[in-house]
């Protein structure tokens, strides 16, 4: 049986995929964010209502980060919160593609407890709680064991893979992507691919889940120094996130120029 909080971001979810799927992408509002922040639209909007209204109904006491509400620091008052993007890939979303997901996840003390990444036009929901292993759709799942980094497949755009970010040579490695990066962290857990890099930073609201489900399907994660990701952060980013296998996270940690 998932645990409450597991339970209630499944709920959460799933309503949410609702509501995102009745907007058809070629008739739905859309408008840029300031700064350069990127695309918005009325079904982010939307759906980020209709999760905060399930979830803080139900948890009052739990603070609140979401990528479409504006940042309070009152949150960092919290010992408990949910970290949610409504719509992780809005890109994708706009352009009619299926691989835009809900990203929730529930932090305790900086590290995530309970987490689902949703895929409703795939009907893929992971899902994880602390100690409890990860799953797709209620079946267990777990990630990859591949020993060389040469022969890995990785999740990861071509440009992680410039020389001035490697020691020596950068790895011969299979490159894919995927625009969401949520989605890109649940394929890793679920064993499609080995791991997956991004150097960029990243916020809390698009990596928060995929971290818990990731650790929960076996794998290591950090960010890019190799460092354990934690959130509600001041400023709610973490310094990119590298995840993969023990063996591999190791050697990809090690080949990195990045401090660490």
């Amino acid at each position: 049986m998932p645990a409450p909080d597991l339970e209630l971001l499944i709920q959460a979810a799933r309503a949410a995929g609702e509501v995102a799927c009745r907007y058809a992408p070629d008739d739905t509002k859309t408008w840029d964010k300031p700064d350069g922040a990127g695309p918005v639209t009325e079904a982010d909007l939307a759906v980020n209502d209709t999760l905060h209204d399930i979830l803080q109904t139900a948890r009052p006491d739990y603070g609140w980060l979401s990528e479409e509400s504006e940042d309070s620091p009152a949150r960092l008052s919290h010992d408990t919160l949910f970290v949610i993007d409504p719509i992780d890939g809005t890109r994708s979303f706009i352009e009619g593609s299926n691989t835009w997901a809900h990203s929730l996840a529930v932090v305790e003390n900086g590290r995530p407890r309970a987490a689902v990444v949703y895929l409703p036009k795939r009907d893929m929901l992971y899902a994880a709680a602390m100690g409890q292993g990860a799953t797709l759709n209620g079946t267990p799942i777990a990630i990859r064991h591949t020993a060389d980094l040469n022969t890995a497949e990785l999740l990861s755009v071509k440009h992680n893979f410039k020389p001035e970010f490697w020691h020596g040579p950068p790895p011969e490695v299979t490159r894919a992507y995927r625009p969401s990066l949520a989605y890109r962290m649940a394929l890793v857990a679920e064993g499609r691919f080995d791991g997956m890099i991004t150097f960029r930073p990243s916020w809390e609201w698009d990596v928060a889940a995929g971290d818990l489900i990731l650790r929960e399907a076996g794998a290591i994660t950090s960010d890019r120094t190799g460092h354990p990701l934690h959130f509600n952060n001041p400023k709610p980013m973490v310094a990119g996130v590298l995840a993969a296998n023990a063996d591999l996270h190791s050697q990809i940690a090690s080949r990195l120029t990045f401090s660490i």
